[in-house]
């Protein structure tokens, strides 16, 4: 089957229904949790995963239990054929209750599915494009970029380059960023005019 042929027989108006759930879900960043499971299928379409119709749909609603624990899961099993496997992976990719989120991530890396690595990967792809110094202390981007590296680039490596290659240079760009603000504080400190570019 074509990319197209795939596209075109790709049924997802009952799982974004469903995902409307998350439009009350609301993000630091301003926005909803909709939106932003909007987002993490946008990554995974731009990355071509376009015959990866169970990887598309859990895309959808990956957050879902997690925000909203009172979900019927049932009702998702019985949307269609591929019901089952899309709560399996949504499943997967869910923090419980009993997890830190070290524990969690870890789980994920070490027993999670090809599928469940890949959609944790667009979904922090996603998370780090949000990850603005304006929202959060500069302490919670640098322990966000830390818990990147030693749990979600290990499972980019696994099954996509690309998409290691994309989580590398957000990193890279937000650590950068955390720099320049940590050399503008040290100029102010020496009385000096902050705003010099840092490398």
């Amino acid at each position: 089957m074509t990319s197209l042929e795939s596209l075109k027989n790709l049924v997802l108006a009952p799982y974004i229904l469903k995902a409307t759930a998350l439009i009350g879900v609301q993000r630091e960043v301003g926005g909803n949790q909709f939106r932003h499971c909007f987002s993490t299928l946008g990554i995974l379409l731009d990355y071509k995963f376009y015959n990866n119709s169970v990887l598309l749909k859990a895309s959808l609603l990956h957050d879902l239990l997690e925000d909203m624990p009172d979900t019927q899961v049932d009702e998702i099993r019985w949307i269609d054929g591929e019901g089952t496997a899309v709560v399996d992976l949504v499943l997967e990719v869910t923090k419980r209750k009993d997890e830190t989120k070290e524990q969690y991530l870890q789980r994920v890396l070490e027993k999670g599915s090809t599928n469940a690595h890949l959609l944790k990967c667009a979904d922090r792809i996603s998370n780090l494009t949000d990850l603005h110094r304006d929202i959060q202390s500069e302490q919670k981007i640098s322990d966000y970029l830390d818990q990147t590296e030693k749990y979600v680039f290990p499972m980019a490596r696994q099954v996509n380059a690309d998409m290691l290659i994309e989580l590398t240079d957000l990193v890279a760009r937000r650590r950068r960023i955390l720099r320049m603000l940590e050399y503008d504080r040290n100029q102010e400190e020496k009385g000096e005019q902050p705003g010099k570019d840092c490398n």
